[in-house]
């Protein structure tokens, strides 16, 4: 096997807010394998998100090092690490991030405009992703005429429309009831055991950590607890 996707090494991260410290993380260590599906849990404020925007390079660590793709993110400029997150990250957000005027089609074509792919091949791939999420029909909808999970369906689609070698999803359930909920879980998975995707799934709830193959816990920016998932 070889090196893993994801090495996070002694992270620490902190911010100074309203002038006192606060300790978003202390001292992490993980890693993920290629295929890997983790959960990630934890209450609110426990760093779970602050994490995944260091994996992500949005965020920098105050302490250690984050390796994504054998790459060691602190030594990437700005532009240089939105290049390089457009290649290598599908995030997925809470609350979709779509843009209201753009149709599902556009919003998903969105990452690939910053790649030198045709037209044709864009087009291609949107379609594609559009139908792994099972939206080939909405394409040309707004995010105003389509359901919150149908919205949430878009973002995955977007997320994955560069096949991208890791995907973080933040809370992907959280706006959504429990059937919608459920299909994006679903489709999570799917990604995982059929395409080989590697996934770090942020929730605070169980069920939805049940989809994952392992499963991790923070506390207070203490990563507590790392088990399989049966």
């Amino acid at each position: 096997m070889g090196a893993p996707i994801v090495q996070v090494r002694n992270v620490s991260k902190r911010f100074t807010r309203d002038g006192f410290e606060v300790v978003a993380l202390e001292h992490v260590d993980l890693e993920l394998e290629e295929g890997d599906f983790f959960a990630l849990m934890g209450p609110s404020g426990s760093g779970k998100s602050t994490l995944l925007n260091l994996l992500a390079g949005i965020d920098r660590v105050t302490e250690g090092q984050v390796m994504v793709m054998g790459t060691d993110l602190a030594r990437l400029n700005e532009s240089q690490l939105a290049a390089w997150r457009n290649k290598h990250i599908g995030y997925i957000f809470q609350t979709f991030n779509l843009v209201p005027v753009l149709t599902a089609f556009e919003n998903v074509e969105l990452p690939l405009l910053l790649t030198k792919l045709s037209k044709a091949d864009r087009k291609r791939n949107v379609e594609t992703a559009l139908e792994l999420v099972g939206l080939q029909d909405r394409m040309h909808h707004q995010p105003k005429q389509l359901s919150g999970g149908q919205e949430q369906r878009v973002a995955i689609a977007r997320s994955i429309v560069t096949d991208p070698d890791l995907i973080l999803a933040d809370e992907p359930t959280g706006n959504l009831d429990a059937r919608s909920g459920e299909e994006i879980l679903q489709i999570l998975s799917t990604l995982n055991r059929e395409m080989k995707k590697t996934i770090m799934l942020v929730t605070h709830d169980p069920h939805a950590a049940s989809f994952a193959k392992q499963e991790m816990h923070l506390e207070k920016g203490i990563l507590t607890e790392r088990a399989a998932v049966a």
